[in-house]
């Protein structure tokens, strides 16, 4: 049975699922506990509240563990609420600290406080360390129980502690090593513990960090950091050296997914929202979208003012020509725009070579300028037999072109020099200034040459 098949199923029959009444029920029951624990959490996540709280307590208890984790934080806020305080220690006690960090940074104070008192003390400590810093910092993001060596250790007591606490501790393939102190000397490789002598200390063989990161950090420039020298794990330490943890390879990945979507919704003049786009309120969602639209709508007012003010000169067939215009120049910094964006979030435009990024472009705006304003030349004259009326619209898009092409390289720079997201430079933003600009130069030119 195919999954869509499996799911529709599973809503004609719920109640019976859930109690396991009859043999579909149970049929149906069995065979969503063979699915991957991802599908599993993706239905659930599709049914109303109620239903996904029946469904979830219908599993087993290790069922529940695997579901819980794939599931989106509100699911799992609203599961956790429903449940008594037995069964949130049972599924707190086989979360991992980060795991803990992300839902709890969710929830309310009040619920917050609640469910920290649930924890193990060593947890508690580590999910209060880490909600300590900023959302979007390495510190946030970063894995605390992660195993770690000291530099003094010989290869036999590393294998025999790593035998110990594997089962509660991350281990990955670099092994991170400090001092007494616990300030970062380096790391080894996991086999080197194989190939080493049993007897010969760490400290003589430990391999350099190609990167560290401080707690306080931008996550988005850990995750270029990472992808630039092109390493899985990267160490985090505090201002003194401190070793705190390590940024695997996964919440690499989660970091870019993250950033990636607030980029769009900034590219559409939008304020990011953490939850899926089913799960955030239809009335905050209308809120935060038509708010913004607004204040467009207003600021693109100002075209009809320059229209009635420029009416003489526009009353003639140059008026035809307005919507060509104005998406021309829509269009080309939206092209450019996508560079620099590009281009500053993978660390391809900086401060050494931004200068040559605008020479280049500004010789690209002059080609297609001159490009597009030669075609547009030839449509206006073939069609209308109008010399003025097409060296107006050639000139005006042509400088058009020009504006756009350096305005939408260069607020992408700048936003960035005043450590703002460039993405808020492309989408609705900059296409509605570029409708006002567009028609000023197109008004401008026009009554220069007409006249």
């Amino acid at each position: 049975m195919e999954r869509e098949e499996l799911f529709a199923a599973m809503v004609d029959h719920l109640d019976e699922v859930v109690a396991g009444s009859s043999d579909i029920g149970k049929l149906l029951h069995s065979k969503l506990e063979a699915l991957h624990p991802a599908d599993a959490a993706a239905f659930l996540g599709s049914l109303k509240d109620e239903d996904e709280h029946r469904l979830f307590l219908s599993f087993s208890r290790g069922r529940q563990l695997e579901v819980f984790k794939e599931l989106s934080n509100p699911s799992k806020a609203h599961i956790v609420a429903l449940l008594d305080d037995n069964q949130r220690r049972a599924i707190f006690t086989h979360l991992s600290v980060d795991e803990l960090t992300d839902f709890l940074e969710e929830i309310s104070d009040q619920a917050l406080e609640h469910y920290l008192r649930l924890l193990q003390k060593k947890d508690r400590d580590q999910v209060v360390s880490v909600l300590q810093f900023e959302a979007e910092t390495a510190g946030r993001h970063m894995d605390v129980s992660v195993l770690s060596l000291i530099n003094d250790f010989t290869v036999e007591k590393s294998i025999q502690l790593i035998r110990r606490l594997q089962p509660d501790r991350e281990l990955h393939r670099s092994i991170f090593v400090t001092d007494r102190d616990g300030l970062l000397r380096g790391y080894i490789l996991l086999e080197d513990l194989v190939l080493k002598n049993a007897d010969v200390r760490l400290s003589s063989f430990l391999r350099k960090n190609e990167i560290v990161v401080e707690s306080h950090e931008d996550r988005e420039e850990v995750a270029y950091k990472m992808m630039h020298y092109n390493v899985m794990t990267v160490p985090v330490v505090d201002k003194k050296g401190v070793f705190l943890g390590v940024i695997p390879g996964d919440e690499l990945v989660d970091i870019i997914e993250e950033e990636s979507s607030e980029d769009i919704y900034r590219m559409a003049t939008m304020s990011p929202i953490k939850d899926s786009y089913l799960e955030t309120s239809f009335w905050k969602l209308l809120g935060q979208r038509s708010s913004i639209l607004i204040v467009l709508l207003f600021v693109q007012s100002l075209s009809t003012s320059l229209i009635a003010h420029y009416q003489a000169v526009l009353a003639s067939l140059l008026i035809l020509f307005i919507p060509m215009l104005t998406s021309a120049g829509g269009n080309v910094s939206s092209q450019t725009s996508a560079f620099a964006i590009k281009g500053l979030a993978t660390g391809e435009i900086d401060d050494q070579n931004f200068k040559r990024f605008i020479r280049r472009e500004f010789f690209m705006a002059l080609m297609i300028g001159a490009i597009l304003g030669a075609f547009a030349f030839v449509r206006v004259f073939l069609w209308h037999a109008d010399l003025w009326s097409a060296v107006a619209v050639s000139c005006s898009l042509t400088a058009i072109v020009v504006v756009s092409v350096m305005l939408g390289s260069a607020i992408p720079l700048v936003l960035k020099k005043f450590n703002f997201d460039p993405a808020h430079s492309a989408g609705p933003l900059l296409a509605t200034l570029m409708d006002i600009i567009g028609l000023s130069i197109f008004c401008v030119i026009s009554s220069f040459i007409l006249s």
